[in-house]
């Protein structure tokens, strides 16, 4: 029997600003693609791909910017969360690569509200999020008053930003939806809600404190 997700992990905006923002980065890695191989969309390359990447980008520097001013405090914890390190963390990283490949999962030590993983594509997100705005500033508002030298800098930036982005992505969707020990990732990115077993086994510390009631 199939135990009941009754332990609340993301409130419902946080679940919306996930879905918006993730959208957002999809259409602008669909049409990126498309103006870095102008042969992959041929004719539409031009003016139509570059306006929908720019539409694309006002929802995904637009949404966190949103959610800061609606949630400030959950934001700063986010980005506290992102930057806090420590022995737990290297503990994790130790253990984490026979885990994911069927190691025993008590050999895991127990995690916050997000474990070491996750944290490592948080800060991604965060580090490339910069170097897409700074860049992408730069590239479209003043292209003519850069040399090129400076804009080629620019497009270099942007690029490696994407290419970091994009793999930890690509290994972000295999861990949430394919991995067979993360079966509850997905559906708590759909209602925000975990198993009690779930939250146990993956978020130890957190979920004691959400048990005593501290959080």
């Amino acid at each position: 029997m199939t135990e009941p997700r009754v332990v609340e992990r993301f409130k419902k905006r946080t679940v919306w600003f996930h879905w918006i923002h993730t959208a957002a980065f999809l259409v602008l890695v669909v049409t990126g693609a498309i103006l870095f191989f102008p042969g992959i969309g041929g004719a539409a390359a031009g003016g139509l791909t570059r306006f929908i990447h720019r539409i694309a980008v006002v929802f995904f520097v637009g949404v966190p910017i949103v959610y800061f001013i609606i949630n400030p405090k959950m934001s700063f914890h986010f980005i506290k969360e992102t930057l806090t390190w420590g022995k737990g963390d290297m503990d994790w990283a130790q253990a984490a690569p026979l885990y994911y490949f069927g190691g025993d999962e008590e050999n895991m030590p127990p995690q916050g509200h997000v474990n070491t993983g996750q944290k490592m594509w948080q800060f991604v997100v965060l580090a490339t999020g910069v170097l897409f705005v700074i860049s992408g500033f730069f590239m479209w508002f003043l292209k003519d008053a850069l040399s090129p030298g400076v804009f080629q800098w620019c497009v270099i930036l942007h690029d490696i930003a994407f290419l970091l982005a994009f793999l930890m992505l690509l290994v972000h969707i295999y861990l949430g939806v394919i991995h067979p020990r993360m079966t509850e990732s997905l559906r708590s990115m759909w209602d925000g809600k975990v198993s009690k077993k779930y939250a146990r086994s993956h978020y130890g510390k957190w979920y004691d404190e959400v048990a005593e009631g501290k959080k």
